[in-house]
């Protein structure tokens, strides 16, 4: 990839670093139910990205959680701090495999390409650029860029 600059992150106790070595697919923040459970918070950020660009030192654990779809995912986290710092959803395994990494926990966070499940964020919740939100979720093949639709394409059928 051209240009890019691999992205590093790490736990809040620096215990797990990670580093992505090629160009996320997309940057999204959620804000359905099940997220903001898991988070605590109003919404989630994840960039996602292929599992093999994906590397992780440190001694991280897991556990199973729920998603709206029923498929659930498997969330990792540190050992000792605690801090989530990526999940696989269930239907993102295999071939083409993506991890979905949490935005903040990036050295420098990423800016979300888009805005799913609003119908569920907190009304006190103001987004600015209306043309990257969606009720639910978004069509992958109008919401992605070209080059990211590609680069799955190639990686799933390779």
């Amino acid at each position: 990839m051209k240009n890019f600059v691999n992205l590093k992150g790490s736990c809040g106790c620096k215990k797990v670093n990670y580093e992505i070595k090629d160009k996320p697919l997309i940057t999204q923040a959620c804000h359905c139910k099940d997220c903001k459970k898991s988070t605590g918070s109003s919404f989630v950020i994840h960039t996602m990205v292929f599992e093999d660009d994906f590397s992780i030192i440190g001694d991280i654990s897991s556990t199973e959680l729920p998603t709206g779809s029923g498929k659930g995912y498997r969330a990792y986290f540190c050992v000792n701090c605690g801090v989530y710092i990526y999940c696989q959803y269930n239907i993102s395994k295999g071939k083409g495999g993506r991890v979905a990494v949490r935005t903040a926990t990036l050295d420098n966070p990423i800016t979300p390409e888009a805005h799913i499940f609003v119908k569920d964020k907190d009304p006190w919740i103001d987004i600015v650029n209306k043309e990257i939100c969606f009720e639910k979720m978004y069509d992958r093949e109008n919401t992605w860029s070209e080059e990211s639709l590609i680069r799955l394409e190639n990686k799933t059928h390779s």
